[in-house]
């Protein structure tokens, strides 16, 4: 074997590395599936089973008509709140990226400063002024009072900026610019087709933020009828008995729709973050 093919050749130590991450990363996985498709005894059982069992239809039914969870209204909710913020958040920092990247304009250095000077501010120091903002505008338990706040990301502007400083060449903008194309549709037309590996992974994260995000939408979100998803889990758990069998069937339908997404875009999104690190 020569020295080209041992730097390629994986040894057996490596597959068996491998074979332990992927087993550590799905097996957690796995057992939430168990449990959901079991009774509620088989949580405490010893040794844990390991096999599915037939009660997910039962489980999944006393799940949805679980009135103080809401779970159907709360999974429509984060649904909503994910893909408006996914679709903002993707728009305005393609847009400002390509702004801050290639166009020339009196105080961009400092604008961008700013940007990055707020991604070094915890969210948890703003709740507070957010919530009077929220309360006095009469968006204090409605949907909107946790889409707004997050519209534009500090993140996904530097992100998109670094991108396309390096992936859309100069001379492209200047052919289009020759060709009488306005700066919008330079944007939509000939920068916004080369972000697209930067755009499926900054929408993946940004919805899967969003879709996990507890905090806020507890505190903005006090009606109980009227949940995200996150909160119509953490009320499963409330009070002196807990279902588990019923949580776990909760969980994985919320695993659901990430598990779509990242099967319908995993080779735009695996791609783009091959292709951030090969540039970075």
């Amino acid at each position: 074997m020569g020295a080209a093919e041992r730097l390629w050749h994986a040894s057996p130590l490596t597959y068996i590395t491998l074979l332990a991450a992927v087993a550590l990363s799905i097996f957690p996985l796995y057992y939430m599936f168990v449990i959901a498709t079991r009774t509620n005894d088989a949580v405490g059982q010893t040794p844990p089973p390991i096999t599915p069992g037939g009660e997910i239809g039962p489980n999944v039914d006393r799940l949805v008509n679980n009135e103080g969870a809401a779970f159907m209204t709360g999974l429509v909710n984060s649904a909503i709140v994910a893909t408006v913020v996914t679709v903002f958040v993707v728009f305005f920092s393609s847009l400002a990226g390509f702004a801050f990247a290639k166009l020339r304009f009196q105080g961009r250095n400092g604008l961008m400063l700013a940007i990055l000077i707020t991604m070094m501010v915890p969210t948890q120091l703003g709740i507070v002024p957010l919530y009077q903002m929220m309360y006095e505008w009469d968006l204090h338990n409605k949907l909107p009072s946790v889409i707004l706040p997050f519209l534009v990301s500090g993140f996904g502007v530097f992100m998109m900026r670094q991108y396309a400083s390096q992936a859309v060449p100069d001379e492209l903008i200047e052919a289009a610019r020759m060709d009488g194309c306005s700066t919008f549709r330079t944007y939509w037309n000939v920068v916004l087709p080369g972000l697209r590996p930067a755009i499926a992974v900054l929408g993946l994260f940004t919805f899967m933020e969003q879709w996990n995000s507890f905090l806020w939408p507890q505190i903005a979100l006090g009606d109980p009828l009227n949940p995200t998803v996150q909160l119509s889990l953490q009320r499963l758990s409330q009070g002196y008995y807990n279902d588990y069998s019923q949580v776990f069937a909760g969980t994985l339908l919320s695993v659901v729709p990430l598990l779509v997404i990242f099967i319908i875009f995993g080779r735009q999104i695996i791609g783009g973050i091959m292709e951030g690190a090969v540039k970075a």
